[in-house]
Parts: C-alpha cells; sequence; structure tokens
C-alpha cells in the first residue's frame, strides 16, 4: 500500500477505575517514521494498541488502511509458545509442512499465501538479530528477555504489515541489537509508529507526536525540533503559569479585603441597628437586605477564586518537563584516591569462559558497565556488592556499598517514600525528608504513596533518595540498568542527579546517550572472553 495511514477520530479512553486516561484525540499518522513520546503514565502503551486495534477505545474511533502490526512493550510467549510462535509465523509455518507432507487443504495454501520462501526468510531474519541457529520449535520460555524481544522483531519485519506499531522495542536490548534495530528502522519502507524513550531512536525518526495531560501535540521535524519547540512552550507555559498564580494572589488579596470592609460595615450597622428607634420590621428588612448582598459578593468571589485556581491547573498541566531536580547527599568518606574496591583475579560464576579480573576502584571513580547481554554485568555488580561469591579470585571492598538493581528490590513495595526513607535515615526531621524527596522531583502526593503504585521513575527516585540520604551514605553505588522504563524527563533527572553524586560509582546501562551525560571517567567492557578497562 503506497500512503498507509492511521487516524484517531475523538478517542477518548476510561480506565477500569474511572480514570479518564485520554480524551477526544483527533491525529493522522502518515507512511513517515512517527515517534510516540510522553511521560510514564500518560496512557501511550493504552493509545498504541487503540492505533494497532488491540485495544477498543471508551468513544471515538480509529481508521486503519491496510494491515497493522503490533508488537508490545514485554515479549511475553503464550504458554506452550516456540520461536514461530513468538515471532508470529507458526501457523503459515505448519501449513507448510503440511502442504510439504501432502495436504490439498484450501486452508493450508490460505495460509501460507505467497510466502513459499517463509522459513527460510524467518532463518535470515533470526540471523539478522543475532540469533542465527535458532530452531523455529524451541519453546519461547527458554529465551531471555533481550532473546524474545529479538524473536519478536523478526516477526515485525517479516509481517510484510502496511503498519508497524512498535512500543518500546528497544527494552532488553544490548548495544549490538540496539544498532541492529536501528539499521532495520531506517529500512523499513511503510508505515512506521514507535512509542520509545530512547534517544538514539527517536534521532531516527521524521516526525514527533506527544502525548500530554490536555492532549496530543504534533511537532514537525526530527527529534531536535521536537526537543527546541518543547523547551519554547515549557518556557511560555512557566510564564503563563506564572502569571496565572500572580493573579490568583492579586484576587486572594482583593476578596480579603473586600471581606474585611463587609464585616466592618455589617459591625456598623450591627450598632447602629442597636441604637436606632426604627421599627423592628424595618430593621429586619435592611438586615436581610444586607445579607442577600453580602451572599451574592461571596458567592461572586467563590467564582473567581475557583477560576483563578483552574487557571493555574491548567497552565500547570502544559508544563510537560520534569519539576527541577536537586541533590546535597554529603560527601562519603572516602578521599579521591582512597580505594573502596579491589577485584583481584576475580572469575565471576557466570558466564563461563571468561578470563580473570583485576580492578582497583578508587574513591571518586565513576565507571561505565558495558557488554552484551548474557556477558555477566549485572553479576559483577552482586559481587562489589557481597551478594554473590566470585568462583575464583578476591573482591575486597573497604567502605559501604548499596545496590540498586533492575528491579528496585531495595525498595519496599508497601511502603511509601516516605516511610522507606524515615527509615534509612532515622532521628531526622520529617520536614527535612520530605524536602528532600521534594527536591528529588516527589511531591507530597507522590512520597504517601505506597512503591508498588509509583511509576518507574518515581520508585527509582525514592531508592535512591534511601541509599543516597542513608544515616551512612554509601561509598560505592552500583546501579543496573537504572534507565529502564524511564520516560524522557524522568531520565533526564536521573541523569542530573547521578551527576552530581559525589562517590564512586558503577552503572550497567545499554544507552551510550545515558552513559555519556554521567561524567563518567572509567569505560569496564566485557568483551569476547575478558573484561576491558579503558578511560571513557
Amino acid at each position: 500500500m503506497s500512503h498507509p495511514f492511521l487516524a484517531l477520530e475523538g478517542v477518548s479512553h476510561q480506565l477500569a477505575d474511572g480514570r479518564i486516561l485520554f480524551e477526544d484525540l483527533h491525529e493522522r499518522f502518515d507512511a513517515r517514521p512517527t515517534a510516540l513520546v510522553g511521560r510514564n503514565g500518560v496512557g501511550k502503551s493504552v493509545l498504541a494498541g487503540i492505533l494497532a486495534g488491540t485495544i477498543a477505545p471508551t468513544r471515538g474511533r480509529c481508521l486503519r488502511s491496510g494491515r497493522v502490526h503490533f508488537l508490545p512493550q514485554q515479549a511475553s510467549p503464550a504458554p506452550g509458545a516456540t520461536v514461530a510462535g513468538l515471532a508470529g509465523v507458526h501457523e503459515p509455518l505448519a501449513a507448510l509442512r503440511r502442504i510439504e507432507a501432502g495436504s490439498s487443504d484450501p486452508e493450508d495454501f490460505a495460509l501460507v499465501g505467497e510466502r513459499w520462501d517463509l522459513r527460510a526468510r524467518l532463518e535470515a531474519a533470526l540471523h539478522a538479530q543475532g540469533l542465527q541457529g535458532l530452531d523455529p520449535d524451541t519453546p519461547a520460555t527458554r529465551l531471555s528477555g533481550g532473546e524474545a524481544m529479538r524473536v519478536a522483531l523478526a516477526g515485525a519485519w517479516l509481517s510484510d504489515a502496511d503498519f508497524l506499531v512498535l512500543d518500546e522495542p528497544g527494552n532488553h536490548l544490548d548495544r549490538g541489537a540496539r544498532l541492529r534495530l536501528l539499521q532495520q528502522l531506517r529500512q523499513w519502507p511503510r508505515g512506521l509508529l514507535v512509542v520509545s524513550h530512547d534517544r538514539a531512536l527517536l534521532r531516527e525518526m521524521a516526525r514527533v507526536v506527544e502525548l500530554v495531560p490536555t492532549g496530543l501535540r504534533s511537532h514537525g521535524g526530527g527529534f531536535a525540533e521536537y526537543l527546541e519547540q518543547r523547551k519554547l512552550a515549557d518556557d511560555a507555559a512557566r510564564r503563563e503559569l506564572e502569571h496565572a498564580r500572580a493573579a490568583r494572589a492579586r484576587q486572594r488579596r482583593e476578596a480579603a479585603l473586600q471581606l474585611e470592609r463587609e464585616q466592618r460595615r455589617q459591625a456598623r450597622g450591627e450598632r447602629r441597628r442597636s441604637e436606632a428607634n426604627q421599627a423592628a420590621i424595618l430593621l429586619d428588612r435592611q438586615q436581610q437586605r444586607s445579607e442577600r448582598s453580602a451572599a451574592r459578593r461571596a458567592l461572586v468571589r467563590g467564582q473567581l477564586a475557583a477560576q483563578a485556581d483552574q487557571r493555574v491547573r491548567e497552565a500547570a498541566a502544559r508544563i510537560t518537563d520534569a519539576a527541577p531536580v536537586a541533590m546535597s547527599a554529603p560527601l562519603p568518606a572516602a578521599a579521591a584516591q582512597r580505594r573502596v574496591a579491589v577485584l583481584d583475579a576475580v572469575l565471576p560464576p557466570y558466564p563461563p569462559g571468561m578470563a580473570p579480573l583485576s580492578l582497583v576502584i578508587l574513591g571518586t571513580q565513576r565507571i561505565g558497565v558495558v557488554g552484551d547481554n548474557g556477558s555477566g554485568k549485572s553479576t559483577l555488580l552482586r559481587i562489589l556488592a557481597g551478594k554473590v561469591a566470585p568462583a575464583q579470585g578476591q573482591c575486597r571492598v573497604h567502605g559501604s556499598v548499596a545496590l540498586l538493581d533492575q528491579d528496585l528490590a531495595a525498595l519496599p513495595a508497601r511502603a511509601t517514600a516516605l516511610q522507606a526513607l524515615r527509615q534509612a535515615a532515622p532521628g531526622v526531621g520529617e520536614g527535612v525528608l520530605r524536602t528532600r524527596l521534594a527536591l528529588l522531583g516527589l511531591d507530597a502526593a507522590r512520597i504517601a504513596t505506597p512503591a508498588a503504585a509509583l511509576s518507574g521513575g518515581e520508585r527509582l527516585k525514592a531508592a535512591l533518595a534511601c541509599v543516597l540520604y542513608a544515616a551512612h551514605p554509601p561509598q560505592l553505588l552500583l546501579l543496573d540498568e537504572p534507565d529502564n522504563h524511564l520516560d524522557l524527563a524522568s531520565k533526564e533527572a536521573l541523569e542530573q542527579v547521578l551527576r552530581e553524586y559525589p562517590g564512586a560509582l558503577a552503572v550497567v546501562s545499554h544507552d551510550e546517550d545515558f552513559l555519556g551525560r554521567l561524567g563518567l571517567d572509567t569505560r569496564l567492557e566485557a568483551g569476547a572472553g575478558a573484561w576491558e578497562a579503558r578511560p571513557w
């Protein structure tokens, strides 16, 4: 199809709990490679599902030209699924086998269509994903998260769809797989919509559409133009917010003065009433008129106050940037040249075949740990944190260590951010704790919400607060893919916090853009059978 499109016509969606996620969306997505961006929790994945036809909107409709192939954020295979099933070609492959065995069933021929070379195409697609030799009948449960995503991507390229809708396709992919993804996206010839926070991927898109609480914003041009337009819009929105707050303050002052004048008039009226010789019925009528007038003025004041509050809320909603983040964690006791950790010919228990690693980590050293999936990066952090014993060699740590793993297991799911920080920093006043959480971008409502109900970025900020403001802050901070699932604003906030962290730091990530913004000085890379440390 030469002109594929997806179109939203008055689309609204309400969640099961009654919350309206978005409403009355109108937008058209054409053949241009387009990114869909927005804050975590704003509804991007739901909107992607509506566009792909896997989710029905509460109101409105979505028009689609041709066939749409949808790749959800999590490549979750069904029970009993195989590699072929995860790639979406199990049925046509099975039909092809039956035809080769002598079947003349018209349904088998319909399933295969013109794809008589499907087996070879699947093999080539898996090879292109770095999965050469993977059998189509292999149970999908044997695959890692990264392998499952690569199989699902192979199915997307095989789909011959008129429109691809990909939700966070870079999740769980290592650097090599991400580079392959970028190359394949450049070569895709038809409609393409990608939900992502990966800046390298976003730079490949010709257009950016942003989902915000007030609706959809379409930005002409690519990612650089989007960032420029977003900054201009946010600057204007902040000025508008300042004007709205100033107008609300004036309205409140005027209302207070008006109320004060009315109370003085009422007091004078009460005195005259007590001193007057008029008939009681006349005095009562005067008082009733005065009370009705006061009630009308109070109603007007209330309406003006409500309008002023609404203008402030609307102006605040138009700001898409995260709240400014600041950190004032105390400097760890380790001096710059003090050794906080020493790895002496350490051989991790996983993966097999790696050469021993010897490494000295100094008090303010900043290390980016990179390498393919399965190369042992997470295991290395767990050895440094004392959670896994090396198969060989010694790991000596000369100071406190904190590990934030991918699941943020250190943050109790039922505890609020305030409760968790209070436990980490006993004896510190609640006002100070609230201020520290606010400096990390967590407002009063979020710090009172159980961690399990927070977004990924909010949970990460809460976990960081518990580590950085603990009674005994770590001298070595270990972070395992902290940027996973973070929206752009949260990722920028995390980068700012980590740049300001004054102790030793080791961060695992596949996002070179993210690592490049942390002020790292050492690159520790897991290569073919060995680790290599070199200047960043």
